[in-house]
């Protein structure tokens, strides 16, 4: 209770927080004028709460492109997105290009084109014998195990066979190296029993068991029976090339001065030369005597290769087992005929050793000054005209032993 004396304070309002308490609007049908008014500032307040809190984001993105607090100046929010975009975009872009290269990577082919290339000349200019290839070859057919020819040994015996020539060839003296072995299919018409052994083959134990058969066998469109023979090739070449050497004849030659025979393996050699000082003869002038010299020396044979650029080689085995190789008789008569007609003879021959072959290439262009003529004595013709058993007009026991004289043909006697 208050007295007249005392002085009353008046008392402390606690400010109102309109932002943490928002007073609730007041009711929109309320009466009077009072209320009208409240809530007319009650909706100023709003308004001037979205003002400032426009205000305040404006302010936090003018601070998003001021400086950061490392001192650095940031850009803005909007631009990091549209950066974001763009790197991701370019990004793709740089995927999809290289996905284009690898691509195109995959699907490129490299083209085709064509050289020409001087052929002849080369072969004449490079090849030792020009126009002639270095590799040799022997082509050796199964050996047939009955008289009809529709069995064979299997294959490995042929390339046993193969393997023994060679080796048998080396031992006889012949300079030949090995290259290499390959198989050959021939093709030949097959019937009978052999067609239904080799045609008729089609699980795969019977696949396996042709690898080493010679003989199998196929039916074409038409109903026939084709045998495919399974031959072996052996590729070989000389030891040292091989070297020509040429015999020039002149009238007073009465004899060419050197005998040939024949190896079992079929290779054609030099067995004698006429030694010097023996008259009349062309060997003596070529420096076949030489050569044949250093080749015994060496333990090795005068193996002729080529007589006039045609090879003399033995180049098949028959299915009965035996080389078919040149016959030395007719070879006999184109020697005389050359002599006869005083026609140069050049001859090759498989060479053991490359210094003595590329002194041999070097002297055949030398020009030796020609021989003093020398006319045969009757003696000496009748000498060699005593014996001619070794066959129709060669001389001695055997054609390998002839020196180059044949008689009985339609052209003048007594040649020697």
């Amino acid at each position: 209770m208050l007295m007249p004396s005392d002085h009353p304070e008046p008392p402390a309002l606690a400010p109102l927080d309109l932002e943490a308490h928002p007073a609730p609007p007041p009711a929109k049908g309320g009466g009077g004028k009072m209320q009208r008014l409240l809530r007319s500032a009650f909706k100023r307040g709003e308004e001037t709460d979205q003002l400032s809190r426009s205000a305040s984001e404006s302010s936090s993105s003018a601070g998003s492109i001021g400086r950061t607090p490392s001192g650095r100046r940031a850009g803005r929010r909007g631009g990091d997105v549209d950066g974001d975009r763009s790197s991701r975009e370019s990004f793709e872009a740089q995927g999809s290009k290289n996905g284009k290269l690898l691509s195109a990577l995959r699907d490129a082919k490299i083209g085709h084109a064509y050289e020409p290339f001087p052929w002849e000349k080369k072969m004449r200019e490079l090849l030792p014998v020009p126009e002639a290839s270095s590799f040799l070859s022997l082509l050796l057919l199964p050996k047939a195990t009955d008289g009809s020819n529709t069995r064979y040994n299997a294959l490995e015996d042929t390339l046993a066979r193969a393997d023994a020539w060679l080796l048998s060839s080396q031992a006889s003296g012949v300079p030949v190296v090995f290259m290499n072995v390959q198989t050959e299919a021939l093709l030949t018409k097959i019937s009978g029993e052999t067609a239904v052994s080799t045609v008729n083959m089609a699980s795969l134990s019977d696949l396996a068991g042709m690898a080493n058969a010679s003989l199998y066998g196929f039916e074409d469109y038409h109903g026939v029976d084709i045998g495919v023979v399974r031959a072996v090739r052996l590729w070989y070449t000389a030891a040292a090339g091989e070297a020509a050497l040429e015999l020039r004849l002149c009238p007073g030659d009465t004899r060419l001065g050197f005998a040939i025979s024949r190896t079992e393996e079929g290779f054609i050699y030099v067995s004698s030369v006429a030694e010097e000082g023996t008259p009349g003869v062309a060997s003596a002038r070529s420096g076949l005597l030489e050569l044949h010299r250093a080749a015994r020396g060496a333990s090795k044979l005068l193996v002729v290769s080529r007589v006039g650029g045609e090879k003399v080689l033995p180049w098949m085995v028959s299915t009965a087992g035996n080389v078919k190789c040149f016959d030395t008789v007719s070879l006999s008569q184109k020697l005389s005929l050359h002599r006869h007609a005083l026609r140069p003879i050049t001859l090759h021959f498989l060479m053991w050793d490359r210094d003595l072959a590329a002194a041999l290439a070097k002297d055949a262009d030398v020009e030796k000054p020609p021989p003093v003529v020398l006319l045969p004595s009757v003696a000496a013709a009748d000498e060699l005209d005593g014996d001619s058993s070794g066959g129709p007009g060669l001389d001695g026991k055997d054609s390998r032993d002839s020196s180059f004289r044949f008689q009985n043909i339609d052209l003048p006697d007594s040649w020697l």
